[in-house]
């Protein structure tokens, strides 16, 4: 089963981080990607939230906003498409994910229209 393994992170804390350890945190993202690589079918690292721009459609007018819809003290950054046996195994693909140390991944199982 494929699963969306959403990756939530504090970008202002994320930021403030010195050059060291974003060089630190960018490469145990790339030993998770080499140790899961027969698992990962997709996923992107995302920009921040302040070059996102939010879409709804209101009686027939497109409406934009810039950024995200809601505040929140975690933002999504990235994710990973993974294919697990069960949700167990995607729960543990999903705790090696170095966000997880500060963060947290959201789990999603992705559906499968027939």
């Amino acid at each position: 089963m494929q699963y969306a393994l959403l990756i939530y992170t504090n970008e202002t804390r994320d930021s403030q981080a010195s050059q060291q350890e974003q060089e630190a945190v960018t490469a145990a993202y790339f030993a998770f990607g080499e140790e899961y690589k027969e698992k990962i079918t997709g996923g992107e690292a995302l920009m921040p939230t302040n070059s996102a721009t939010t879409v709804q459609l209101r009686d027939g007018k497109t409406l934009t906003t810039d950024g995200p819809f809601a505040e929140t003290k975690e933002q999504l950054g990235g994710f990973y498409l993974v294919n697990a046996n069960d949700l167990d195994e995607a729960i543990q693909i999903a705790a090696r994910i170095p966000g997880a140390a500060h963060g947290c991944i959201e789990v999603r199982p992705v559906m499968v229209f027939e």
